[in-house]
């Protein structure tokens, strides 16, 4: 039998709600997800997944949890969550961003979010005044400064954001933190050092991306690192095939996508797709699980 793999993909988990954006997970909805995961499904090793998926032996209702990004929050409220209800997962960490990161668009979100009045400068950063005197406005100034910086080549966003702020907080995991999450029984996959879309650079570059974020993190866990995730993660657009074929050549097993979707037996190991769980309530989680199930290849 071809039965279907779902791998789930989670970005932040918080510790409590955040009203700026109500569709990230919190830890409370994390919960509940994992007690339905146990509960209802199969959660396997994202590893021993793919190869029973290649080797027609996968359980029926087989899950992977996964985690892109490599925030810190992954080890300080995914991890104990997921040692709470005993599941595994595989967390894919931009090794560039370690002890003491941030991407440019938190520093964006933390400006926003901790500025000061009910108008916004930004004029000289070329970016014009805004009105935040609410939070609903405070949420479309992040979406439109997100939107004019993401057009912008990467030297120069960072320039404009650096220019923006001044003290930005840290939002990624430590070397200790990801040394915690393998010695907890996690799988540590790379994510490239920068996390920049592949397709956005030449092949000599992607492959120093790929080689140089693997190094860092086998070197950390002392473990080899197998399991890759593309950043942005489109197919065609963020990566190519030729991206899987130095993969490939580089001795991955798999690497993961941000295309919706099931794994199949007939799936590309190099462009597996996921699904990202954001249902506030227990009936929409299972629902969308279960469609992404049952979907025709």
């Amino acid at each position: 039998m071809q039965l279907p793999l779902s791998i789930l993909v989670y970005h932040r988990v918080l510790a409590q709600p955040d009203p700026l954006f109500p569709d990230l997970v919190d830890a409370a909805r994390f919960a509940v997800h994992l007690r339905l995961l146990r509960r209802w499904c199969r959660v396997l090793p994202l590893a021993q997944a793919v190869r029973r998926l290649h080797e027609r032996s996968l359980p029926s209702r087989a899950v992977c949890i996964t985690f892109d990004g490599g925030y810190a929050d992954h080890a300080s409220v995914a991890l104990p969550l997921l040692q709470r209800f005993g599941l595994p997962a595989t967390f894919f960490v931009a090794s560039g961003f370690l002890d003491g990161g941030y991407r440019w668009s938190d520093a964006v979100v933390e400006l926003v979010r901790k500025a000061p009045g009910v108008r916004l400068d930004l004029s000289c950063s070329g970016l014009g005044i805004y009105d935040i005197g609410c939070s609903a406005r405070r949420r479309a100034v992040i979406d439109l400064i997100l939107a004019a910086l993401a057009t912008l080549p990467p030297v120069e966003r960072l320039a404009r954001v650096h220019a923006m702020t001044r003290c930005v907080t840290p939002t990624m995991l430590s070397s200790d933190q990801v040394i915690a999450l393998h010695r907890a029984g996690m799988d540590i996959g790379a994510h490239t050092v920068t996390q920049q879309a592949l397709s956005t650079l030449s092949n000599a570059e992607a492959r120093a991306e790929i080689g140089n974020s693997r190094a860092r993190l086998e070197a950390l866990v002392q473990a080899p690192v197998r399991m890759f995730s593309y950043p942005e993660g489109k197919p065609g657009a963020d990566f190519e095939k030729r991206h899987g074929n130095m993969l490939r050549s580089a001795g991955f097993e798999a690497a993961v996508t941000t295309a919706t979707g099931a794994a199949r037996a007939a799936s590309d190991p190099f462009e597996l797709p996921r699904l990202m769980p954001q249902d506030r309530s227990k009936g929409a989680f299972l629902l969308r699980l279960g469609s992404n199930l049952l979907a025709p290849a």
